[in-house]
């Protein structure tokens, strides 16, 4: 059975939200023997139909789901027509939501691949990588499509849905990471927090992902997959005493990524708003409630819908590296280092830097780079407490390492993400010490910029010391880089500091 659905622009000019179009029956089927589905086994409908532009982000396509079902099984396609040079074509997203609705934030999710995958299916003992397996309940389910950019000539969509019958089947109770590893105590650990699988967009498994950190030297990660939980549960027999597994989610939405690192399993963190919805503190808030930490993802990106637009007023963090290093990075970092000034100042809180690979599948290289954190167990809550107080630097890799503090005339110390709590005419010693970075060079940066710098010895391995006073500069942080390759830009990032603060709080 087919249904044609045809949008005409005015249904849905200057809608930004959501659509719902016409139900998809499965009662018509005359029963053969009684049983649901009519004795059949299984039913399929097909639903085609046209999206203008200006189409909503979120086109809802309801299916009643009758009594008996034991698996939901959903394929889709769509047109790709030719556009002129710098027009977005059709690109189009699709998920599921359960009988128990689609309100934002609500119980309802069951799933999202958004341009991934062309097919999924869901029953109680198992589903498509991105969906959660669980029952297949009677009642109203709804297939979520995400026309996330759509041609000049409109996309035109066609949906199969199938519905087999029979036994429910048990769905497995999930088993999730444990939150704490053995670890050396309070130390330095590095973690990889930004990450994709199989179950979003990602081509490798978690097992391969696995293997990938323990080769980078990592001492944790976070799993972060677009807009769906459903990796928390993949895990089992990953994590060990020398790798903390996180769990978390890039909520990906229409301006901006954000990662939820380390929160609860199995917490769903909704990604249907825009900007000028005004509900990013609302969900930021929830992030938080759910153990994790908000932190805007690549905030200068170019990919569409990738830049940040909801402002940082609700972050706990900002990743001004992602993957390896490139100018979006230069303009992330810069914009972050421009709002240190304030809390030197002691007139706004600050938003700690960190970074990630984001790595996808090959030839993305797992811990290029990884945030190294101060913190005193390796354990969930331990490794988010030294983010949130910026107790944290950034590598390239494991094979550079770091010292950096600075010091005062009669003692004094402050280490990264501290304050060296000094008056403003006392003269200050910073000192770092690098290992690992062949060819680079090594610089000390404060409000005013990169006043002093030196190129490590050929063997990667040198110290730099620099004499200044808070009066001169509201804070010190460092930077390790490679030559330059862009003409008018520093180096490539080899390493790099969060900043310590110099002075008395004001």
């Amino acid at each position: 059975m087919e249904r044609r659905e045809v949008l005409r622009l005015s249904a849905v000019a200057g809608a930004a939200g959501a659509l719902t179009l016409g139900r998809v029956s499965f009662a018509d089927a005359a029963p053969a023997d009684g049983r649901p589905g009519g004795g059949l086994g299984e039913q399929t409908r097909r639903v085609t139909g046209h999206l203008p532009t200006g189409a909503p982000d979120f086109v809802y396509l309801p299916v009643e789901v009758p009594q008996g079902v034991r698996e939901i099984a959903v394929s889709y396609t769509y047109d790709r027509p030719a556009v002129p040079e710098g027009t977005a074509g059709n690109a189009c997203d699709i998920g599921i939501f359960d009988e128990r609705g689609t309100a934002l934030g609500g119980a309802g999710f069951r799933g999202w691949s958004g341009g991934a995958r062309t097919e999924f299916f869901l029953r109680a003992d198992d589903a498509t990588p991105g969906y959660l397996p669980g029952p297949i309940n009677a009642g109203t389910w709804h297939i979520a499509l995400g026309p996330y950019t759509v041609a000049p000539q409109g996309l035109s969509y066609d949906v199969t849905v199938t519905l087999r019958y029979g036994p429910r089947g048990h769905t497995p109770p999930p088993v999730h990471p444990p939150e704490r590893a053995r670890g050396r105590g309070r130390a330095w650990y590095r973690g990889d927090s930004h990450l994709h699988s199989v179950h979003s967009d990602g081509g490798r498994t978690p097992a391969e992902i696995a293997a990938l950190a323990r080769a980078a030297g990592l001492d944790f990660l976070t799993t972060t997959e677009h807009n769906t939980t459903s990796s928390h549960r993949a895990w089992e027999g990953l994590w060990g005493d020398d790798l903390l597994i996180l769990t978390g989610e890039e909520i990906t939405t229409r301006n901006g990524h954000v990662v939820a690192m380390g929160t609860d399993p199995g917490v769903f963190l909704d990604w249907r708003y825009r900007a000028r919805d005004n509900a990013f503190g609302r969900y930021a808030r929830a992030v938080r409630r759910a153990g994790g930490l908000v932190i805007p993802a690549h905030p200068h990106a170019t990919c569409i819908g990738c830049n940040w637009k909801f402002g940082l007023n609700d972050a706990d963090a900002v990743e001004v590296w992602n993957g390896p290093y490139t100018p979006d990075d230069e303009v992330t970092l810069a914009e972050w280092d421009n709002t240190l000034v304030a809390h030197a100042q002691g007139r706004a809180d600050w938003l700690p830097a960190v970074g990630h690979s984001d790595a996808h599948r090959d030839p993305d290289v797992v811990g290029l780079p990884q945030t190294v954190v101060l913190a005193d167990d390796l354990s969930r809550r331990a490794l988010l407490d030294g983010i949130r107080a910026g107790r944290v630097w950034i590598a390239e890799s494991a094979k550079v390492d770091l010292a950096f503090s600075v010091t005062g005339a009669h003692g004094e110390h402050a280490g990264i993400g501290e304050r060296l709590d000094v008056p403003g005419a006392s003269e200050v010693t910073a000192r770092l010490k690098v290992t690992g970075a062949p060819g680079c060079t090594a610089s000390f940066v404060t409000d005013q910029g990169r006043l002093h710098s030196a190129p490590l010895p050929p063997s990667g391995d040198g110290t730099l010391s620099w004499r200044t006073t808070p009066d001169n500069a509201a804070y010190l942080r460092a930077e390790v880089r490679h030559p330059a390759t862009t003409p008018g830009l520093p180096g490539p990032m080899a390493a790099m500091t969060n900043p310590v603060f110099l002075g008395r709080r004001c």
